[in-house]
């Protein structure tokens, strides 16, 4: 089971923001449970890929609601490094800084600190996750046309949370013993998103080199 893969160790339960819970008995809840046996495989490719006759859109969705599960976790073992002190831009290595702006509510992109660049950023993908138009959890409701491409940008904005964590936090990861359950975690992530094409490879550039490391032995 996938949460005691990811859970060994002693990890604070402690999450950032409120946990996004799938409805118990829907068909997405037994998405969620197909994905965690594979996962218990240890073969991240097959565990990635697209379950016989099920809806891409579907499983997307559930799998989208899982990752922020884990990013909201992992982020929220850290919290206490991450600060507007420590992180006064919100960065991912020198190279590589982002801004805030999600269209609506802030349009021109603000620089912010990473702390608060991340809780707008989360908060933006929980509110896209409880829209039940964008996300339904009803049987039978059809997601919408532009589901995938509001997918794809809630997982490209999730993976800078990956890489501000490796790029500024990485010593607190490995005096908490969170190392293995970050790698585990993002290598999940990563076969996911090139699996099916989610994310530019532009966005990924700030832990390419991780990525193949991490990709490689599994090719």
């Amino acid at each position: 089971n996938v949460s005691s893969l990811l859970c060994s160790g002693s990890r604070s339960s402690k999450t950032f923001k409120p946990k996004k819970n799938i409805p118990e008995g829907s068909h997405q809840y037994e998405l969620l449970k197909h994905a965690e046996a594979t996962l218990g495989s240890g073969n991240l490719r097959m565990a990635v890929m697209l379950p016989e006759g099920e809806d891409l859109n579907e499983w997307v969705a559930v799998n989208t609601v899982d990752f922020f599960n884990q990013i909201n976790m992992l982020y929220g073992t850290i919290t206490d490094f991450c600060t507007e002190e420590s992180c006064p831009v919100m960065s991912a290595g020198p190279k590589y800084e982002y801004h805030w702006a999600d269209g609506t509510n802030i349009k021109k992109p603000i620089k912010c600190s990473a702390p608060k660049y991340i809780d707008y950023l989360m908060t933006w993908v929980q509110d896209q996750l409880d829209d039940e138009t964008l996300f339904p959890s009803k049987i039978g409701v059809p997601f919408p046309k532009n589901f995938m491409s509001v997918a794809k940008t809630i997982l490209k904005r999730l993976f800078r949370v990956y890489a501000h964590i490796y790029h500024q936090h990485f010593d607190p990861v490995i005096q908490l013993q969170e190392e293995a359950h970050l790698n585990t975690s993002f290598k999940h992530f990563i076969f996911f998103v090139q699996e099916f094409n989610l994310i530019d490879r532009r966005e990924l550039a700030p832990l390419q080199e991780l990525i193949e490391k991490l990709t490689s032995k599994d090719r």
